[in-house]
């Protein structure tokens, strides 16, 4: 009896895996990123395949010459192309039978001739009264116009008048507000009286005398192994060469049905199913009304509009101008271009004024100026003091019974000894080491396994 042998390999349970990998063509320096978590929990749809063992070989350019023959010169060999043979047309004989042109669509669908359909409209015989019509508005009866005065609007007599005084050009702010000069005004910055200390700054903390720097271990270095080549030759071989060999086999069938082909000598018919099957219908003959004769009226028309009847003009004659024609009369005095604006209102000699400015009359002490602020100067640190608390006593009555420390965590959940992982072990128990794969995890397998396995061989 023969067992299968299965091994495995510890790699870190709460690290990454520090091993370096071991392939013999891809050095990489990256640890491996295998772990408990990603072995639990593999990420499927984004996994990467992993890469082949396969090495890959260099195309090594053949030393012997290329030949200029290719397949296509070897196996297409060129022909000797003539002349196309051009066929001559054949003649036209015009034949002397005449061409039928008659379809199915002339044969069934036969024209009809088109009557003209009469109007449906009713004959409307309008009643013309004999009586005159009063175009006389109610706006014209009832709205008359009245014979009054014009009335003369009320408006008062508001004409300004300057007044004759001069105009002194001086301000409210320039009679009211005059100037009295700089005024000495007293510091209220109080005294400085914190004293600066005169020793030294203490530079020494809590980092420099408690954290002790310790000397750094050296960082551990995996060493490549070198490479071996094979020993056994390759063999050209795939698995298509060695499974798939070509094979003559039958050609394919045709599994199309054999048809017998029916020659019919009969002349073809020239009716069709729907001539058979539908049948013309007998057409009664259509109703017409034969038109009314027309008769002019007797009376002649009248062409009067109603505004050439009632909106007359007997003795009309064209507007005249109402406004009197001034005799304006060319005076040899010449013209005055004065005029009240230019009397009134005359332009001043004025000058322009220099602004006012006073000599500046303060007075800069002459002690150094101190860089304290308000804060420095005013928030003194006081010693802490003592809140008295004034939370009421408790008035209940005092249990003297001791509180139960047992609790559901403390009854059903017992402490468990901590497990230590396998793979910080150098030599785990209870497995003998078998040997490292390409990424540099070391294989182990059971010792039960491994004596039956010795048993079994």
């Amino acid at each position: 009896e023969s067992l299968t042998a299965v091994l495995f390999f510890f790699p870190c349970r709460c690290h990454h895996c520090p091993h370096l990998p071991t392939r013999p063509y891809k050095k990489n320096e990256k640890p491996c990123m295998l772990s408990e978590y990603m072995e639990r929990y593999p990420l499927y749809p984004i996994t990467v395949p992993r890469g082949s063992f396969k090495p890959k070989e260099a195309y090594k350019m053949a030393q012997t010459p290329m030949e200029g023959i290719s397949t296509t010169k070897r196996d297409y060999i060129a022909h000797e192309v003539l002349p196309q043979k051009l066929k001559p047309p054949e003649k036209h004989d015009k034949s002397d039978k005449s061409m039928d042109l008659t379809s199915t669509y002339k044969q069934d669908y036969n024209s009809y001739p088109i009557s003209q359909v009469p109007p449906c409209l009713p004959c409307v015989t309008r009643h013309i009264p004999s009586t005159k019509m009063d175009t006389r508005t109610t706006y014209e009866d009832d709205y008359v116009l009245w014979n009054e005065p014009k009335t003369e609007p009320i408006r008062p007599n508001d004409r300004f008048h300057p007044s004759e005084e001069k105009f002194d050009h001086r301000t409210i702010v320039q009679d009211d507000y005059l100037y009295r000069g700089p005024v000495a005004t007293q510091s209220c910055k109080p005294l400085n009286l914190v004293q600066k200390t005169k020793g030294p700054f203490e530079n020494i903390t809590n980092y420099r005398m408690n954290y002790v720097p310790h000397p750094l271990q050296k960082c551990y270095v995996h060493k490549n192994e070198k490479y071996k080549v094979n020993e056994v030759p390759f063999d050209g071989l795939t698995t298509h060469k060695v499974s798939y060999k070509g094979m003559v086999g039958e050609p394919a069938r045709l599994a199309k049905p054999y048809q017998l082909k029916l020659l019919h000598d009969l002349p073809f018919s020239s009716t069709t199913e729907f001539q058979e099957k539908f049948q013309a219908w007998p057409r009664p003959p259509v109703f017409t009304k034969k038109p009314d004769i027309y008769l002019p009226p007797l009376e002649k028309m009248d062409l009067h509009t109603t505004t050439q009847v009632h909106y007359k003009h007997p003795n009309g004659k064209p507007a005249k101008m109402c406004q009197s024609l001034a005799h304006l009369k060319k005076s040899t005095e010449p013209f005055n271009s004065s005029s009240i604006m230019k009397e009134d209102y005359k332009p001043w000699l004025c000058k322009r004024l220099k602004p006012i400015t006073h000599a500046p009359e303060l007075t800069f002490p002459a002690k150094p100026m101190d860089s304290l602020t308000t804060f420095q100067t005013h928030y003194v640190p006081h010693p802490l003091t003592v809140v008295k608390s004034y939370k009421p006593g408790w008035s209940g009555p005092n249990h003297h019974t001791l509180l139960d420390a047992k609790t559901t965590y403390a009854t059903s959940y017992t402490p468990k000894g901590l497990v230590r992982c396998l793979a910080s072990y150098k030599d785990p128990p209870g497995y003998i080491f078998e040997g490292a794969d390409a990424d540099g995890h070391k294989l182990y397998l059971p010792a039960s396994k491994s004596e039956c396995l010795q048993g079994g061989h």
